[in-house]
Formats: structure tokens, C-alpha cells, sequence
């Protein structure tokens, strides 16, 4: 069997190296390779941890590495993940750095082309885990309006209601609530039970 911290680290380095457009770009096949080729995670657990890393400031993409590696192996577990994710960037940034200048890329048609040829998967690699994170949530109307009204607040320009900040606190002190009463509510039905 191979060593468990390379294999963590070999599959975000797959996963940084093939994947075009940011964090929500690579959800999916992370989803995809964590939950459903390796079985390291749940599908309800890493939604869990995908929760808490966009809640972090930072990349999204190496706060998720972070935070499944950390699950899988702790602190060693974190760093291979996140060093897998970041690593190929870093090279192709190095790569491009070293032979091209910005001048050259805007000139240079087949690059054009090859970007622009990316950004149509780029936007489908980005809704598909929105869609499985709200089918995996059970996500109805009611719920779905509050993102939506979330956003039309932050978009609002209104001082204290267009800060993102008051409503992941919003958010979290909700959720808190949400499992005190709902733990309280079992509680006291299994009580009732006895």
C-alpha cells in the first residue's frame, strides 16, 4: 500500500493541476476523488468541511485541502493536501513567468484561444457543486431565499447591511441556535419516551 501522506498529496496535486478557475472550479472533483473514488469522506461530512472552509478567510481551494487533510491525518495530512493543491500553480505561474511576458500572452493567438476555450468549463465546473451541495443540504424554496436575500442586501450598499461579515456571524449564531434547540427538542422527547 502506498504511503498514506503521498497518496493525499498526489491526489490534490492532480486535482491543482487540472483544474481551471479558482476554488468552486475544483469542489467537484475534489467532492469526487475525497467521497466517491477514495471513500476517505462521507458526502454529508465534506459538505460539513467545505462549510467551514468558505467561512475561512483565504483561498477556498486550500482551505478544503486543509481541512480534509487535517480530517484524514492531522496536522501532516493538512500540509500534504494543501502543498499538493498549491504546488502546480506555483509551477505553471514559475513556468509562464520565466518565458512570457503578460505582452506575449495577449498577443500570442493560440493562448487566447486556449483561455477562452476554458472559461465555458470553467462556469460549468463552478455550478456543479453548487447543485450537488444544495441537493446533498435538501435544500427547499424557502431556504434557497436566504442566500438570495442575503445577497441583494450585500449588493444593497446599505453600510451595515452590505457587510458580508454581519451575516456569516448571523449565519453561525443561527446555526448554534438551530442545534441547541433542535438537541434541547430530542432531549426532551426521549425523556418523555422513558
Amino acid at each position: 500500500m502506498k504511503n498514506k501522506y503521498l497518496q493525499l498529496f498526489t491526489t490534490f496535486f492532480k486535482i491543482g493541476a487540472f483544474t481551471f478557475g479558482g476554488g468552486w472550479a475544483m469542489i467537484s472533483i475534489i467532492e469526487k476523488e475525497i467521497v466517491d473514488r477514495h471513500g476517505w469522506l462521507g458526502r454529508e461530512e465534506f459538505l460539513d468541511l467545505l462549510a467551514v472552509a468558505q467561512s475561512l478567510p483565504g483561498i477556498l481551494a486550500v482551505n478544503i485541502a486543509i481541512a480534509v487533510g487535517d480530517r484524514l491525518y492531522g496536522r501532516r495530512g493538512s500540509v500534504c493536501a494543501s502543498a499538493g493543491t498549491i504546488l502546480p500553480s506555483f509551477l505553471i505561474i514559475l513556468a509562464i513567468a520565466m518565458f512570457l511576458t503578460p505582452a506575449a500572452i495577449k498577443e500570442n493567438e493560440t493562448l487566447s484561444a486556449i483561455f477562452k476555450g476554458i472559461r465555458p468549463a470553467v462556469v460549468a465546473l463552478i455550478v456543479a457543486p453548487v447543485i450537488s451541495a444544495a441537493r446533498a443540504a435538501k435544500l427547499n424554496i424557502l431556504t434557497a431565499l436566504i442566500p438570495v436575500a442575503v445577497a441583494l442586501l450585500i449588493w444593497s450598499k446599505i453600510p451595515v447591511l452590505s457587510n458580508p461579515i454581519v451575516y456569516i456571524i448571523l449565519g453561525g449564531l443561527g446555526g448554534y441556535l438551530y442545534l441547541y434547540f433542535n438537541t434541547r427538542k430530542n432531549l426532551k422527547g426521549k425523556e418523555g419516551e422513558e
